[in-house]
């Protein structure tokens, strides 16, 4: 089974093909710390030959959802060394993911601030989680050129913020709606400046972040996120591959440890002109190292590695649910059943309870 095969990803070898995606989970503290829980979710799920974390926020600014934690204090830095610890001594691999959630969040969790994004277009027909309960999205605040080269010297802080909290390398989400994912489409990005009004200026955000991380961290220890057909959060551009393949053919000079592309998530009925199958129309033209991401099964996920493009599969509420899944792919055992009501914010219910199959 091609998804239980050791595979080289940069300087690692890993344990087998098999990534676990990352996930929000909303257990972190008030001042964005996680706790020995923790250390101990992860720890639970270094059978995966790659472990990615859940989104952390690079600064304060970052924030989008209560709960969520960070990687620009002290106190956040200690608190992740002691899951990075809990990952090693199990013998996994860990990368942090790098988020600046941009427009999707709410003045109510960031200190009465309004978020910020490439123009000041808010959300619309969706209404985002507070600490107050559910609420219409705000207009953001559009940001200066200062204000956004401030953001990418806040990527590169927090890249050395995991190097010091004992990360193997870190991934930029730039997928789902989020600030890179927002410089990158039409109808988020309407700036006439360096950083708009045309395919090259919307890819240039991203890639001076992609250079940032690779200048603090090193060749082969950055991964990136990408989401060219997901729509979600008033994410739309006139055509991904003209907007997404300039910017895939420029990360392919860059020394990355891969590319991590989601398949479409959502319906694409009243999208006909977007590729049915991202990782085939986008993966294709990588040099990297290509991860799957997006609703695959232990079978689906065989079949994909069988068609050469990706070399892992990533997978979300399946690890959610299923701590040992490398195992219980190995075994074709049953899997546990993801419980939807405790995937945000709780203690260790839905989060660390989940039984093994020895269990």
């Amino acid at each position: 089974m091609k998804l239980l095969e050791k595979i080289t990803l940069g300087t690692e070898i890993l344990q087998n093909a098999i990534a676990m995606a990352p996930m929000t989970r909303s257990r972190a503290n008030s001042e964005g710390v996680v706790s020995d829980l923790t250390a101990l979710y992860y720890a639970q799920r270094a059978g995966a030959g790659l472990l990615i974390t859940e989104a952390i926020n690079i600064s304060e600014q970052a924030l989008g959802s209560p709960l969520t934690p960070g990687l620009y204090s002290q106190d956040q830095i200690d608190a992740w060394k002691k899951v990075t610890k809990s990952v090693h001594d199990k013998g996994g691999v860990i990368y942090a993911q790098l988020w600046h959630t941009g427009r999707v969040g709410h003045s109510a969790d960031k200190k009465g601030n309004l978020p910020v994004a490439p123009s000041a277009i808010g959300i619309k027909g969706q209404q985002h989680f507070t600490s107050q309960g559910m609420k219409d999205y705000e207009t953001p605040q559009e940001l200066t050129t200062t204000e956004i080269r401030q953001i990418v010297k806040d990527y590169g802080k927090a890249a050395r913020n995991a190097i010091e909290a004992g990360f193997d390398g870190i991934e930029l989400h730039a997928a789902f709606g989020y600030l890179p994912n927002q410089f990158l489409s039409e109808s988020a990005n309407l700036r006439t400046d360096e950083y708009g009004g045309s395919i090259e200026n919307r890819n240039r955000f991203v890639l001076e972040v992609m250079q940032e991380l690779v200048d603090v961290t090193g060749r082969d220890k950055v991964g990136i996120k990408l989401s060219p057909t997901v729509y979600y959060n008033n994410i739309e551009n006139s055509d991904p591959v003209a907007q997404f393949n300039p910017l895939i053919e420029a990360l392919n000079e860059l020394p990355l440890a891969y590319i991590h592309l989601m398949n479409g998530l959502f319906p694409l009925d009243n999208y006909p002109h977007y590729p049915k199958n991202a990782l085939e129309t986008f993966g294709s033209i990588s040099k990297h190292m290509v991860i799957a991401n997006g609703g695959f099964n232990k079978d689906s996920g065989e079949g994909e590695l069988g068609k050469g493009i990706a070399k892992i599969i990533s997978y979300g509420s399946l690890f959610l649910a299923n701590p040992d899944l490398p195992e219980r792919f190995k075994l074709n055992a049953e899997l546990n059943v993801p419980d939807g009501a405790t995937m945000y914010g709780g203690g260790e219910k839905g989060y660390t309870d989940y039984p093994f199959l020895k269990d």
